[in-house]
This record gives structure tokens, sequence and C-alpha cells, in this order.
């Protein structure tokens, strides 16, 4: 077993070197670039304690973009390593939290939260939470129970519970004042911007879920031969697929409280990393995490810098580079 995990654990090392100093690299320019000026040797210098802390370009760092750009690690790492386990419990490479509809059933759920005035936490992130699982409960269901899901049934019955979800949003919505209308879509649009300095805490409670997937990395390895194969093998896959969807649903239900609907993140990391590393778990569940922090920061980061004034949702940058990728696998398992 030594032999066999050894040049995983090289790999897993390897990667881990490569994937964090992107992830860094990708953080000190997200805090070095803005509306306001992008002069990242000056970020640097105020990052590491040298520059001036009373200067206005530290505030801005301090309290907007680097919370902004910690906001956008967590978004990126928690839906990309949502993605990574609807694809591998569903054995179907299109299934993802936005796709799904996991993440309109957060939105509905942390939408009614805010209406009904309750606190972010535990409040908001628990109906966010409830609202994920009914809709994760109804899309299992429409293709036919969590044993033996269908590729078709399980993409419409996913775009089918988008569409109710948009409809009781947008419900909700005609029911509030104008004012705060206006704020929660711009928010279901995927927006970092809002961010606080005393609601990232929360965003913490993810990071137990990061470490539950990753030991669960070589059941869902063997998920991917069949449930009969893999409980042969001594899995206890109800026991796993369970654990595995509760905890997914939570961590996307609490970064959708504080990010809105951010969409095919889940999509496109796990499938970049899929086809650059193969098919083990045991390293693309920490690729997705470091790799999909890296990658929505960039977008959040393009989301700032190309608007020639103001700055656009990240959820449009994370479409316009998702929505084609989803036509074109859809389209190649087809064929």
């Amino acid at each position: 077993m030594d032999a066999e995990f050894s040049p995983v654990l090289k790999r897993l090392l390897l990667l881990s070197v490569l994937l964090g100093g992107l992830l860094v690299l990708s953080g000190l320019f997200g805090v070095s670039m803005g509306s306001s000026g992008r002069r990242l040797l000056e970020a640097l210098a105020i990052l590491t304690g040298r520059g001036d802390t009373e200067s206005v370009a530290a505030t801005i760092i301090w309290q907007i973009r680097l919370p902004r750009v910690a906001l956008a690690a967590m978004v990126g790492a928690t839906l990309a390593l949502g993605g990574l386990v609807f694809q591998a419990l569903l054995r179907n490479p299109l299934a993802e939290p936005y796709i799904l509809g996991i993440s309109g059933g957060s939105a509905v759920g942390a939408i009614a939260g805010m209406l009904l005035g309750f606190s972010y936490f535990p409040g908001i992130a628990l109906s966010a939470f409830c609202g994920s699982m009914i809709v994760l409960a109804v899309v299992l269901f429409l293709a036919s129970g969590i044993s033996s899901p269908g590729r078709d049934s399980l993409l419409l019955g996913g775009v089918m519970m988008n569409a109710f979800c948009g409809a009781l949003i947008m419900f909700l919505i005609s029911m509030t004042q104008s004012a705060q209308a206006h704020q929660i879509l711009f928010w279901l649009m995927g927006d970092l911007s809002t961010v606080s300095v005393n609601r990232l805490p929360v965003l913490l409670l993810a990071a137990p879920c990061f470490l539950v997937i990753f030991l669960l990395a070589h059941p869902m390895n063997l998920l991917l031969m069949g449930r009969e194969s893999a409980a042969a093998m001594g899995i206890r896959v109800k026991t796993v697929s369970l654990a595995l969807l509760v905890t997914t649903s939570f961590m996307v239900s609490v970064v959708v409280c504080q990010s809105g609907l951010v969409g095919f993140v889940g999509l496109v990391i796990p499938h970049v990393f899929r086809l650059l590393l193969g098919p083990d778990h045991r390293l693309l569940v920490p690729a997705c995490v470091l790799g999909g922090g890296a990658y929505l920061i960039l977008c959040d980061l393009m989301a700032r810098i190309l608007p020639s004034q103001g700055e656009m949702p990240v959820g449009i940058i994370t479409a316009m580079v998702g929505a084609p990728l989803f036509v074109f696998l859809l389209w190649r398992a087809r064929r």
C-alpha cells in the first residue's frame, strides 16, 4: 500500500505547491488592482507591513479588496468542489450545484430568510441549507432515485427546478420594497462587492467540509466504478453518499448566502483538472479547492477592471466562460 500511495503523495505535494502558489499570486493581483489603481509593489509592501498603514491605499486593500479576495477564494473553492462531488456521485460530468438547481434552492432559502428578518448566521444560512436540500431531494426523485440517476432525467430535473426556483425568487422580490428588490437582484447575479469583514469568519464553516470530502476521496474513486462494485469492496455506499450530499449542500448554502448565484464554476474547474490529472479524487479534491479559488479571484478581477465605469457581477464572467463549455460537453455526450 505504501508503494502505491507514495507516488500519489508526491503528486499531491507537488500539485499543492503549484496551485497554492497560483492561488497566492491570484490573490496578490486581486488586492493590487481595481478602480482606484493598479499598484502591485505598493500592495505587496502594505501587505508585508512595510508600506504606509495609514494611507488611503492601505484602507482600500485591508477593508475592501482583501475581504473580497478572501470571499472569492472561498466561493470558488466551494463551488468547484461541490461540482466535483456531484459529478462523482451521479457519474455525470455535467452535474454541478448551479445546473442541478442546488444553488437556486439555496438562493430561495436565503432570500426567504432575508425577508423574514433572520440573522445572517444561523438564520439565513440554515434557511439556505433547507432550500438546497429540498431541491436536491426533488431532483434526485425526478431522476429515479440516487441509485441509478439517468443523465437526461437528471439534467431535465435540474433545469426544471432552476426555472421553478427562479419563479419563486421573482415572486419573493415582487413582494419586497423597491430598494431591497434592487439589492437582491444584483446579489442574484453573483455579487461579491457587498462583502463585510465581520461575515467572513462564517465562511470558515466550509473548511471542515473540505476535509470531510478529502477523507472520502478514495470512496469517491470506487463509486465511479458503480455502486455495486463499491459495495463489494467494502464501501458503505448509502452512508458515504448521504455524507457527501449533505456536506456539499451545506457548504454551498453557506457561500451562496454571501455571494449570490455564481454559476458554472463547478462545471469548468473539475472538468479542466480531470483532463489534466485524471480521475483520482485524492488529487482532484485539493486541485479543485486551490484552483477553484484562484479561478474565481481572477474572474472577479476581470469583473472589476473590464467595465470602463463601475463593475459587473462576477456571475456574468463565469457564465460567459462556463455556458459554452456546458453546451460543448452536452453536444459531445450525445455523439
